[in-house]
């Protein structure tokens, strides 16, 4: 049957969720928009309705390569080989989602090519970035303030540091850091979900695109990627995502830790 409703109200409670927990607890909201993994145990308890979901939403930390020693594909090779994309996802999000690849198709993605796995190789990513000439140079790590996009530069950072790589952070205001996000040297952006794994690619990675902030340029790439978007039959197109994705995880370009679960909570009213 219907429901009666008087208006909807939208509240901007800004980037410090603790707000959000406070109208919680005050009855001043009855549905959040999305609640942090770090803060889903503390509503949890507070008897609210939970609501998650998979998407193909993520973070990605990624190098500018208009930038030196970013010019470097041993470089950006370093820097991934030296994380652990799980151990991320746990220190990062609490584990509240999947792990990623480095190469920004997701696996509910239905062209999604599954690649072999990679792991961790702390001591050849020390080796990659001495031979390259960068064993002493610091990077800085760019993210902004939200608790767990901070959480993930962080745990990032310091993958990187026991991996013998200097790393600093530094932690921007959203009103700061998105004047500027296609420019860092060295940062980390939330990529929101599209249907499509060649849509995120196509807006993201090809030559020459206003949102490609790596300034990632590769010939091959742009021509794969071309015959996957001419392809709408999702297993021909996962053939040639194959070489797609192997491209871009082999570039470098990114780390891509996890996919997150997305989540929010409401009063049993709603």
């Amino acid at each position: 049957g219907e429901a009666p409703l008087d208006g909807i109200e939208f509240i901007d409670y800004g980037t410090d969720f603790n707000a959000t927990v406070n109208a919680f607890d005050s009855g001043e909201i009855d549905l959040n928009f999305e609640s942090p993994a770090d803060f889903i145990d503390i509503l949890d308890k507070m008897g609210l309705q939970k609501s998650e979901v998979a998407t193909a939403t993520t973070l990605v930390a990624r190098t500018n390569i208009t930038h030196k020693p970013y010019d470097d594909q041993r470089v950006r090779n370093a820097l991934q080989m030296a994380v652990d994309n799980n151990a991320v996802l746990q220190l990062g999000y609490n584990g509240r989602g999947t792990v990623g690849e480095n190469h920004h198709v997701s696996p509910i993605h239905p062209e999604y090519y599954p690649l072999p796995k990679k792991e961790r190789d702390a001591a050849g990513a020390k080796k990659l970035m001495a031979d390259a000439g960068q064993a002493d140079f610091e990077h800085e790590l760019i993210t902004i303030e939200d608790d767990w996009q901070k959480n993930t530069g962080d745990a990032i950072a310091g993958q990187l540091r026991d991996a013998g790589i200097k790393v600093k952070r530094t932690v921007l205001p959203g009103s700061t850091f998105w004047n500027d996000w296609t420019k860092y040297p060295y940062s980390m952006t939330i990529w929101y979900m599209r249907p499509l794994g060649v849509q995120v690619l196509a807006l993201g990675y090809r030559s020459g695109e206003a949102w490609n902030e790596t300034a990632f340029a590769n010939p091959d790439f742009d021509t794969k990627l071309k015959e996957a978007l001419s392809l709408a039959d999702p297993a021909k197109r996962k053939e040639v995502m194959k070489d797609v994705e192997q491209i871009l995880q082999d570039s470098g370009v990114i780390i891509q830790p996890f996919w997150q679960k997305l989540y929010s909570h409401s009063v049993k009213a709603v």
